[in-house]
């Protein structure tokens, strides 16, 4: 018989023991593999099917939008496709269809050209050369173009533009002032005699190294520059009281069309003086009473030169709308600059047709010899469809002929929609009142 001593029998047990504690442990480690690593793989892939199944179901309803906003053209694509997907759909099917669809959209883009006026040929011979306008068809309607989709959250970049710091507005520049002038006006009725009295200036900017400068005043009643007054120099004085009077010779009837212009300068004698600034009245029968002595008080503008008064030209507008014939008829011009020796000009008035800044005709005036007041009464016709009027506008030149070397422009002045002030204003009112001659006076400009 067999007999265990306790010994051996104390280690069968502790065998025992420790395999069940394995075994224990394996199964432990099992599950908590179990847990940790298949349950979210399987949870993952799941999800990943689903989110594949969602995106082909999106796809598809994408599909079908594009399908219902699309015309022939992208019906014919989807059949195209359709076909290719689908083999049982006979051949003979998909060529009948698709020459049914392409007879249709035929029909469709079939319009009908309107006969155009032969005057306007040429101008439209010009624009699509001249200028890249893709609009230019005259009957033709443009191809739509597909609106693009706003979307609220999309940024612009335009609204976050920053202007710079360092680029002074010149607008601004020519407001800065440089002190005041103190001068009174007087009219004497029965000489026929305007006096004007220069009386003090303060606050004038400092010219010279020491701080200080020698001011002086000269005096002109545009638009004559023949006759100039000027005042004592003041020596290192930056409020000088010059107390001088001065008498411009004027019918009564002329001084609403004159213009009191004052220029301050600062002496140098070693170098060419430097202007402070200047002060036009514009007019003299507004501003005060000339009865009496009147005072007037006026800033003293920025200028770093003299302005000079380059006269003024009077034309009318007309436009036929039903013809597209726009007629510019030069009248008359007054108060010229003089360009030749003689104290004359002979000038001439030439007119370009604009489009973009791009010009695409130009017309002139016979000259007028030695005078600085010249009256032409001549006409002068663009041919111009309505739909183009506001993209066109008129340069107006004033020209001195030279038989010998070029000719020298005298001024100019620009109407259109896109001109500033009286040419704006003038183009609107031909346009407001069609098949009426509208005249107006223009200053020239440089």
């Amino acid at each position: 018989s067999l007999s265990f001593s306790p010994p051996e029998l104390s280690v069968s047990l502790l065998a025992v023991i420790v395999i069940v504690c394995g075994l224990a442990l394996v199964a432990v480690f099992v599950f908590l593999f179990w847990k940790l690593c298949w349950v979210p793989w399987r949870n993952k892939a799941l999800s990943s099917q689903l989110a594949v199944l969602r995106s082909e179901a999106g796809d598809k309803g994408s599909m079908a939008d594009k399908l219902k906003d699309t015309g022939a053209i992208s019906f014919l694509e989807a059949a195209v496709k359709i076909s290719h997907t689908s083999p049982d759909i006979p051949a003979e099917v998909q060529m009948s269809m698709k020459e049914h669809i392409m007879r249709r959209t035929r029909i469709q883009r079939q319009t009908t050209e309107p006969a155009s006026s032969t005057r306007h040929i040429s101008f439209k011979r010009h624009l699509p050369r001249q200028m890249h306008v893709s609009s230019m068809d005259y009957g033709l309607e443009p191809p739509p173009v597909a609106e693009q989709p706003t979307s609220i959250g999309r940024i612009k970049p335009e609204l976050y533009k920053q202007k710079t710091v360092d680029t002074e507005d010149p607008k601004k520049e020519a407001e800065k002032t440089c002190g005041k002038i103190n001068f009174t006006l007087k009219y004497d009725y029965e000489n026929e005699t305007l006096t004007v009295r220069i009386l003090r200036a303060f606050d004038l900017p400092a010219k010279d190294f020491c701080g200080s400068s020698d001011p002086y005043v000269k005096i002109y009643l545009l638009p004559d520059r023949k006759r100039k007054f000027q005042t004592r120099v003041h020596r290192k004085t930056l409020n000088p009281t010059f107390d001088e009077s001065f008498h411009f010779p004027v019918p009564h009837e002329e001084l609403a069309s004159r213009k009191l212009h004052l220029s301050v300068f600062d002496f140098d004698r070693f170098s060419r003086h430097d202007m402070i600034g200047e002060v036009i009245l514009e007019n003299l029968l507004e501003d005060s009473d000339l009865s009496r002595e009147t005072s007037i008080w006026r800033d003293i503008q920025y200028a770093t030169t003299e302005s000079v008064d380059l006269g003024e030209i009077m034309f009318s507008l007309c436009y036929l709308p039903t013809a597209g014939r726009l007629t510019l008829t030069v009248i008359k011009c007054r108060n010229l600059k003089a360009m030749d020796i003689t104290g004359y000009s002979d000038p001439y008035v030439k007119v370009s047709l604009l489009c973009d800044g791009r010009r695409l005709k130009k017309k002139k005036t016979t000259i007028k010899k030695n005078t600085l007041n010249p009256t032409y009464n001549e006409a002068i016709i663009f041919d111009i469809p309505p739909e183009n009027m506001d993209q066109v506008s008129l340069l107006i030149s004033v020209m001195d002929y030279d038989r010998v070397g070029h000719n020298e422009i005298i001024g100019v002045c620009r109407v259109g929609v896109n001109a500033e002030g009286l040419g704006r204003d003038h183009w609107n009112e031909m346009l407001a009142y069609p098949r009426k001659p509208i005249a107006h006076w223009h200053p020239l400009v440089e």
